[in-house]
């Protein structure tokens, strides 16, 4: 099996990319240079008219050229655009940002704040500054990546977070006040997505910081999730949190359910899990039984697999960069071409897409300036080496600089059949859309590294860092594998080094294992409410409730004690992950 996966890699890697496809135009350097350019541009009339306009609000208003708190009130846009900062080569104003940030944002505030946006925007767009900040030139502290400031903010956002989790179910709650926690009255109904997406950032914070809190309740949602799928092996799209009923009983790949199958595979990339990746497949299989049909993806009933939606919805899109990192390139160069001839057709994806007819959903026309297309893009184009995913990035950059670029920033699509424009900008057109067209113009990027360049840190300085493989969020917040890695060693380590000190201080006739019926048993270090759904051993966390073990006690070894990206990671940094059985 290595072999081959070795030998697949090989031609993915050196092979596909010098392909010529018949019929598109080879792209210049030059050409690439200029897109990169107006690329930049873009970013920066929509960033400076959002300082100039609408700071410190959430969001630009671009049409009225003012702003307004949208997802919880903390500069949102200044969060989800700092990583992008970097990505662009601003180092001078990522490090303002940075300090700005740590001086202004404050998390202990009365605001209602949706748990998925804060998690994948706050917490993610923290996350991913706070690993890149050395790339960024930041003078970062000792111990880094394990420790920071804007790891503290994070784990302070998440926190606020956590009230949502303690349901019967473990599933969180849709909404959470950051100062009381959950409103009594809080509906129990969210989307499959507000369940589901929480893996890559609460275990990045648990690995990172030591509290398997995170992780845990991240974990438990995903398992309580995927206890509820139909006998033909899909999920609906809203589900009762407390009663594990599902509300709405469409089944799909697009909006409410989308990240939750993102962050199976990405979760299991990024941590080497192969429990997620299995719950994945078999997800993969019932999706293409029941809801594809010619490279088409349509919404079914969840329990009978029957047609109720014939429609594409544009946050579909991200699919084929997805299919694209577990290999199944065909499917997703198919799929992308019948997403990118709607683009075509409106110079955007609209929300709602009839397959039947055509032509756009009544009162769903609007194109709030989405990336998943350009996403998707990215993935691919860095896969094979097929210029017609640059002519797709060609494109965006066009539409999107005669339809929406207006005097303050740029502007919603309100409806693409007559491009009148709505007055919002979205934080993540400078976090998502604007971030993946830069990278599909920038091949040698550093977040496209392969391995070539990288950076040490760690608590001993010894760890290997940004050499590629890194995961991007469903916000497009890169995080590092490698840092994961990095500070579970340093918490294992430091353990091993405290079980030694026990050791030291024993008195001799002290017996080392505490005597039949003497002592905790095993289950008692465990949390009361069951949350710890897995044994944290086999997810690399080794991390106790307690500083303090019993004389005698002792943890087991790392299997991998390098800090190196581990194998599927490795295989991610040309854009494509292949995982399965290497023995």
């Amino acid at each position: 099996m290595l072999k081959f996966l070795y030998t697949t890699f090989f031609c993915i890697t050196y092979v596909f990319p010098s392909i010529k496809y018949a019929g598109t135009k080879e792209v210049t350097e030059e050409e690439m240079a200029k897109y990169r350019e107006r690329i930049k541009a873009m970013f920066y009339h929509a960033y400076n008219s959002y300082l100039d306009n609408a700071y410190p609000y959430d969001e630009l208003r671009p049409l009225t050229c003012d702003g307004q708190d949208t997802w919880g009130s903390f500069s949102l846009t200044l969060i989800d655009a700092l990583d992008t900062l970097l990505i662009l080569g601003n180092h001078t104003e990522f490090q303002r940002v940075t300090v700005l940030l740590q001086d202004t944002v404050d998390f202990d505030i009365d605001v209602n704040a949706s748990v998925f946006e804060t998690n994948i925007r706050v917490v993610g767009g923290l996350l991913s500054a706070h690993l890149l900040s050395k790339q960024g030139g930041v003078d970062v502290e000792e111990g880094w990546p394990c420790s920071g400031p804007l790891l503290r903010m994070a784990e302070d956002a998440a926190r606020k977070l956590l009230p949502a989790f303690q349901t019967p179910t473990g599933m969180p709650y849709g909404t959470v006040n950051l100062l009381r926690g959950v409103n009594p009255t809080e509906t129990p109904v969210t989307c499959t997505a507000g369940v589901g997406t929480f893996i890559l950032e609460f275990s990045t914070l648990s690995r990172l910081t030591g509290d398997p809190v995170f992780e845990e309740v991240a974990w438990k949602a995903l398992k309580a999730l995927w206890g509820t799928r139909s006998d033909i092996g899909l999920v609906g799209n809203h589900i009762d949190i407390v009663t594990s009923k599902w509300v709405a009983q469409d089944a799909g790949i697009g909006a409410g359910i989308d990240s939750y199958f993102e962050y199976l595979v990405k979760g299991a990339i990024m941590l080497q899990d192969e429990e997620m990746l299995s719950m994945f497949h078999e997800y993969h299989t019932a999706v293409k039984n029941y809801t594809k049909f010619d490279d088409w993806y349509l919404w079914v009933q969840m329990h009978k697999g029957t047609v109720s939606m014939p429609v594409f919805q544009s946050l579909e899109a991200f699919w084929p960069g997805l299919q694209s990192l577990l290999g199944d390139l065909d499917s997703a160069v198919r799929t992308f071409h019948n997403y990118y001839t709607v683009w075509r057709q409106f110079g955007g994806l609209p929300e709602f897409y009839s397959i039947p007819q055509g032509y756009t959903v009544d009162k769903r026309e609007g194109y709030p300036l989405r990336p998943e297309l350009i996403e998707s893009a990215m993935y691919l184009y860095k896969a094979t080496g097929d210029p017609t995913f640059l002519q797709l990035g060609r494109d965006a950059v066009e539409s999107i600089e005669k339809i929406s670029r207006v005097k303050c920033g740029f502007a919603s699509v309100k409806d693409v059949r007559d491009h009148k424009l709505d007055n919002r900008m979205e934080s993540f057109f400078l976090a998502e859309t604007i971030k993946y067209l830069y990278l599909l113009f920038d091949p040698e990027n550093f977040l496209h590294n392969n391995g070539s360049t990288f950076e040490l840190g760690g608590p001993d300085g010894d760890c290997v860092l940004g050499a590629g493989g890194y995961i991007f969020n469903t916000e497009a917040h890169p995080l590092d594998p490698a840092a994961l890695h990095c500070c579970s060693r340093a918490q294992e380590e430091r353990y091993e080094l405290q079980d030694i000190l026990l050791s030291l201080s024993e008195v001799p006739d002290t017996p080392s294992q505490p005597v039949d019926g003497e002592g905790p048993e095993e289950d008692e270090y465990e949390d009361d409410e069951g949350a710890a759904t897995r044994d944290m051993d086999d997810r690399d966390l080794r991390v106790s409730e307690s500083i303090v073990l019993k004389p005698g006690s002792m943890r087991k070894a790392r299997v991998l004690s390098c800090p190196m990206q581990p194998f599927s990671s490795r295989l991610a940094l040309m854009g494509q992950v292949f995982t399965g059985d290497s023995t």
